[in-house]
């Protein structure tokens, strides 16, 4: 996990823990409602919450899995492990990210618009 990330997923924690210090619900995101039972919260209040980001938490999940085989390797045997992925999954993941290493490195500029 880089720096920024876990300093932010800190920042959260402390602020969860002070909110609704009694809560029994064992989910990383609660909010008002959901601190008094066990439950997720619901994907309206996610999107809600990111205010039409393109962001999704799918998609981060998505990135997150994709920069660990790209870190790690593509072992599909580690993304199953680290993850708790299925086998087509795991090597679905792995691929993506083998074929992203293979790929040559862009040698050529992107050219700038210049404004007027």
């Amino acid at each position: 996990m880089d720096d920024l990330t876990h300093q932010m997923l800190l920042a959260w924690l402390d602020y969860r823990r002070r909110r609704w210090s009694n809560t029994a619900n064992p989910h990383l995101l609660i909010n008002q409602m959901t601190a008094l039972e066990t439950g997720p919260v619901s994907g309206w209040w996610i999107k809600h919450e990111l205010h039409g980001q393109d962001a999704t938490l799918e998609r981060l999940r998505v990135d997150r899995q994709l920069e660990e085989a790209l870190i790690h390797g593509p072992d599909p045997l580690h993304l199953a492990e680290v993850f708790g992925l299925d086998e087509k999954t795991a090597i679905h993941y792995a691929n993506s990210a083998r074929a992203l290493l293979e790929r040559p490195l862009e040698t050529t500029p992107v050219p700038v618009l210049q404004r007027d």
